[in-house]
């Protein structure tokens, strides 16, 4: 169980090492992007996402992690986080929500981001843009003397406004050299509560919005959450540092 206690202050060499696990992971997520395709399974972007994390140094941060048991977090449609990788063929209108973690030297990345298979329907685009747009929201407002409330703050007013729906039972988070620090960093909440900003905080923004409801259910796997309703869900995130100037994200691609 997380806390909520105040995020730990890295150090430049730290930062070295979290920038490099921030490059590692978006160069693998914008590669699987490539094979994200019709036909194509969620086991074979597993193991070509565990090949490349491994082929640039580092090892995957989700494999083992409380016995999961795969690279990547791989959640089709309706699946929100968590979907295990398997012989399921990517079929054209489908969306694919991939989340990565690697550690180097130590440290994690972390990121999430959700594709179209093919061609997407209006309501996936809708979900996967405005989602996409909240996670944005939310890294904007992380600067020195905002609140973590003031991200969650910013995600749901936004996604609320599209009449979409923020999921409540899974959050960011800080990261470092754990994969999940204290202290979560809810996708919803109120502006000017909770932990004060600083610059050197590290954390992990991952707005996941449901087209529908925002109730989940766990399947019988023990992993994969989808939504209650069976709606459209898409996730995205980034790993960042809070610095003088504003958040730097982590986990984008140069």
């Amino acid at each position: 169980m997380q806390t909520t206690q105040a995020i730990q202050l890295k150090t430049p060499r730290q930062l070295r090492y979290m920038r490099q696990a921030g490059k590692i992971v978006a160069e693998v997520l914008a590669l699987l992007g490539e094979h994200v395709v019709p036909g194509a399974t969620t086991a074979e972007l597993d193991a070509l996402a565990e090949a490349e994390v491994k082929k640039r140094g580092a090892v995957p941060s989700f494999k083992g992690y409380h016995g999961y048991p795969c690279t990547i977090c791989a959640s089709v449609n309706e699946q929100i986080v968590h979907g295990i990788p398997n012989g399921y063929q990517l079929k054209d209108g489908d969306i694919l929500s991939i989340d990565v973690g690697a550690i180097y030297q130590g440290w994690h990345g972390d990121a999430a981001k959700t594709f179209a298979v093919g061609s997407a329907s209006a309501e996936a685009d809708r979900v996967m843009r405005a989602t996409q747009e909240a996670l944005r929201r939310g890294i904007a407002a992380a600067v020195p003397n905002n609140h973590l409330g003031d991200i969650g703050y910013a995600i749901q007013s936004w996604v609320e406004a599209q009449g979409l729906a923020v999921i409540r039972d899974f959050v960011g988070h800080g990261i470092g050299k754990e994969l999940h620090e204290a202290p979560q960093v809810p996708n919803f909440g109120e502006a000017g509560a909770g932990v004060k900003l600083r610059p050197g905080m590290t954390i992990a923004i991952e707005p996941m919005v449901s087209a529908g409801d925002w109730r989940v259910k766990v399947l019988d796997d023990g992993w994969t959450a989808v939504t209650a309703d069976g709606s459209l869900s898409a996730h995205y995130e980034h790993s960042i540092v809070i610095t003088k100037d504003g958040p730097e994200v982590l986990t984008r691609v140069a």
